[in-house]
């Protein structure tokens, strides 16, 4: 056992082990410690610039599924965009589940728009998985409200896959869209843009959203299409 799951394990809570194996089906059990966030967001910060996060950070790929999230952890203290984008380039093909995927929000990307959104056209674009829902959730937290262009829209509209975790990513982004910029997210429902089962789920994370509000919830119900 390496000295960072050595820490991991004394951190281990049995009792949201089994409620949170349940939450992340695609993870094999024996792959789960059991952890808290909070407990390991400050582990994040004891370890952030040791040379014990240095030798962490390269010893890809990870057992557990509590080392991948500290891993992202750690990325997200990394206040120079052009490393921080590199080490998650670096990490995204290794991530493999959606709690690791959307854990991660970097605080430097707030600061560097521009080339963020770069970047976030290459991840949409990549094909996997995890990098595309990542790269949608990026889209979503960032260029909705005061950055917000149409043209955003298109982007996230444009994603075509089998893959669950990517359509439901889609399905969150024009949910979160309605709520912040309705009247440009409003005719990608309207027009049938989207694939009918990230329509139909858009829809309904709408309606169930407190930023909605009731006259709207009770149009989108009037929008929702019959999957074949």
């Amino acid at each position: 056992m390496t000295p960072v799951q050595q820490r991991l394990f004394a951190l281990q809570d049995p009792d949201y082990r089994a409620f949170h194996c349940t939450l992340i089906p695609n993870v094999p059990v024996d792959k789960i410690i059991g952890i808290r966030t909070p407990a390991l967001r400050s582990l994040a910060r004891e370890l952030s610039g040791t040379h014990e996060a240095e030798l962490f950070l390269d010893a890809l790929p990870h057992e557990y599924y509590e080392e991948n999230n500290l891993h992202g952890f750690l990325l997200c203290r990394i206040r120079d965009y052009g490393k921080c984008v590199e080490e998650i380039d670096r990490f995204l093909p290794f991530v493999d589940n959606w709690a690791t995927c959307d854990s991660m929000s970097p605080s430097c990307f707030g600061r560097n728009p521009e080339a963020l959104e770069a970047d976030i056209r290459r991840w949409i674009a990549s094909g996997q998985t995890f990098t595309v829902r990542f790269g949608l959730r990026c889209l979503m937290n960032h260029f909705l409200e005061e950055r917000f262009h149409p043209k955003y829209l298109d982007w996230a509209a444009s994603v075509r896959s089998e893959e669950y975790y990517v359509n439901m990513m889609v399905a969150w982004f024009f949910a979160t869209a309605l709520a912040k910029q309705y009247d440009a997210a409003l005719p990608y429902l309207e027009n049938r843009t989207l694939t009918p089962w990230v329509h139909n789920k858009t829809i309904q994370k709408a309606r169930e959203s407190y930023r909605i509000t009731p006259e709207q919830k009770e149009y989108l119900k009037t929008l929702k299409t019959p999957l074949r």
